[in-house]
Parts: C-alpha cells; sequence; structure tokens
C-alpha cells in the first residue's frame, strides 16, 4: 500500500495549510461608557430632570431598575431597564445640547410662554430663571450636564436689570441698593444703580451686579422699601436681550455665545459632550 505523504486538509490539497478564517473583532466591554453611573447624573445629562428632581423621585419610590426600587446613591448601568411610575425612561443624552436664548414675559410661566421649536421633543431645563412675577432674559438647554455647567457661571457674569418702580428712589434707598446686603447678610456685588428714564410715578432704574441672581435682586430692592412694579434682565455675561427678540420668542445660542458664557475648561468639555469626543 502507498503510504500518505500527509493528510488531506478540507478546502485543500495535501499538506497545505487552509486559509484562516477571519473572525470579528471583539467589542471592547470595559472604559467610562459602560461604567454605571449614578441614576442623578445620567437623568440630568440626559435632559429628563435635574439632579435635585432626580433625588426628589427616588425619595418617593418613583423610579426603579429592573424591577427594584431605586435607592439613593444607585446607579445604573447600559442595559438596565429604567422605569418612572411604570413608564420605561430612555436615558441615551441627546446629542449635542442646544441653549436657547429666551424673552419672557413677566408674569407667565417660563416654558408654556414660549413659542420654542417642535422639533426639540425633549425636557428644557432652566438656567437661574427669573422669578414668575419677572421676565426679560432667560437661559435654557436641553441637556442637563451643559445646565448645570451655565449655572456654576452664572455666579461669576455681571447682569443687568431694567426695574420699573414707584416713584423716584431716595438718596438711602441709592446707598442701600449699592450696599447690596440682604436680610440672610449675604452682600451682592451691586457694580451701579442709575436712572433710565421715566415719567409721573414710575420710573426706570438700570441696575449692574454680579453673580446675582433676579430672586436676589428683588429681595434687595424690597429690603430697601422699593416698590418694584416690573424686574427684567436685560443681560448676562456677554448676552444681551435684544429689541428684535419679541416677547415669547427665543432662538438658539451660537456656539461662539455659548463659549463666552462658560469659562475656559467648562466650555472645552460643553465642546467635547457636542461632538462626542
Amino acid at each position: 500500500m502507498r503510504r500518505a505523504g500527509g493528510r488531506s486538509r478540507p478546502g485543500g490539497r495535501r499538506g497545505e495549510t487552509p486559509p484562516r478564517r477571519r473572525t470579528a473583532p471583539r467589542q471592547a466591554t470595559s472604559g467610562p461608557a459602560h461604567q454605571p453611573e449614578r441614576l442623578q447624573k445620567v437623568l440630568a445629562r440626559a435632559g429628563i430632570a435635574s439632579r435635585r428632581e432626580a433625588e426628589a423621585w427616588i425619595r418617593a419610590g418613583r423610579l426603579t431598575i429592573n424591577g427594584a426600587v431605586a435607592t439613593l446613591g444607585a446607579r445604573i448601568a447600559p442595559g438596565d431597564v429604567l422605569r418612572l411610575d411604570g413608564r420605561t425612561v430612555h436615558t441615551r443624552a441627546p446629542q449635542g445640547g442646544q441653549v436657547y436664548l429666551c424673552h419672557r414675559s413677566p408674569g407667565e410661566l417660563l416654558i408654556e410662554s414660549l413659542r420654542l421649536p417642535r422639533r426639540l421633543g425633549r425636557r428644557l431645563i432652566a438656567v437661574s430663571p427669573m422669578p414668575r412675577a419677572d421676565g426679560g432674559l432667560e437661559l435654557l438647554s436641553t441637556d442637563g450636564e451643559l445646565a448645570a455647567r451655565l449655572q456654576r457661571a452664572v455666579h461669576t457674569l455681571a447682569s443687568e436689570f431694567s426695574v420699573r418702580v414707584r416713584g423716584e428712589l431716595s438718596d438711602t434707598q441709592m446707598r442701600g441698593i449699592l450696599a447690596g446686603e440682604l436680610d440672610s447678610g449675604a452682600q451682592l456685588a451691586v457694580e451701579s444703580c442709575e436712572s433710565a428714564g421715566g415719567e409721573a410715578a414710575n420710573r426706570w432704574y438700570r441696575i449692574a451686579a454680579r453673580g446675582t441672581s433676579g430672586r436676589e435682586m428683588r429681595q434687595l430692592l424690597e429690603r430697601q422699601a422699593v416698590r418694584v412694579s416690573r424686574l427684567l434682565r436685560t443681560r448676562l455675561g456677554p448676552i444681551t436681550l435684544e429689541r428684535a427678540l419679541g416677547r415669547g420668542r427665543s432662538r438658539e445660542l451660537s456656539q461662539e455665545e455659548l463659549r463666552a458664557l462658560l469659562p475656559e475648561d467648562e466650555a472645552s468639555a460643553a465642546e467635547d459632550a457636542r461632538t462626542g469626543d
């Protein structure tokens, strides 16, 4: 009998090595994108709720993860099923958060009073909103993390308020406003308070302050027994409420405007979030 010189292999001649099969590369299963994250952070980044609101939902037992009631400190990983009041919540963060400059009328609810693009289809988060009785310049973001960065930046930005009061401010009231002291003992950084015209019983004043919210400004004025009939925010950092933007109207901030609002490190983080880097 003739001895075989080598084994016969399928798919080739005797003694030949068959071609290797190509296999798909393994998907990496580690890294930040696959690590569990705190539930509050995930909800905020997705623009579903602020971290404070998410904590309130958790305390009330409204959130479940994979059927179990979530507790404070709970983390959620990709693939987990999250439900709010029994309804599935999709936590994938929107691609590229937008920020809108809005002109709100005093006395109206912020979101309901604005004519916003229908394509948004997601929750909007207010950044340092004015009290409901007041109005003017408002900022809204579709991204929870971006809104948080802007909220931190507001504490360092110069703001300008237009105030209509009953009668003319006395010298004592002007000095009290410039002193910037609140009942709580907190000190506001008021830079100027100037007359802006008016006639009869109504007088307008322009007040510039740094790191001051609308709520704090109203408290300061009321502490000086000023009878405020209208309080509007007209400037926040480099962003001004232009006359062309009518009440109830809004427009998206450009990337240049957004970068100007944020400190350099925060602006870089916001840009990375938009581009997915």
